[in-house]
């Protein structure tokens, strides 16, 4: 995964609305802004803003119905900045792994 995009994701995922956003549409599926806006302690145009950033960042798609959009997670980019972490930590393992070996043998000297 490319950096600017990994931090595009994360840069979206990091504001607290924009997770209850993300939240709300993994449990109820599509839909509207007006709809999300209706169980999140923001107005409508507050969530619609957010709605941006979670599609700029690619987290969301929207699809017109009518007069309304529909709003839906996308859920790839979720997928590569989970695998991203998995990588991560799997680095950090294997170092921290052998920082511990390299201790042990100062240990046993």
């Amino acid at each position: 995964m490319k950096r600017d995009r990994t931090d595009a994701i994360f840069s979206a995922l990091a504001d607290p609305t924009r997770r209850q956003v993300i939240r709300a549409l993994s449990q109820q599926g599509p839909s509207t802004a007006t709809g999300l806006a209706a169980n999140l302690p923001v107005t409508r145009q507050a969530v619609t803003k957010h709605l941006s950033a979670l599609a700029d960042a690619g987290l969301v798609t929207a699809t017109r119905k009518g007069r309304e959009k529909l709003y839906q997670i996308s859920p790839r980019p979720l997928t590569d900045a989970v695998s991203w972490m998995a990588d991560l930590g799997a680095r950090w393992d294997e170092r921290l792994a052998a920082l511990r070996d390299h201790v042990a043998g100062f240990r046993r000297r």
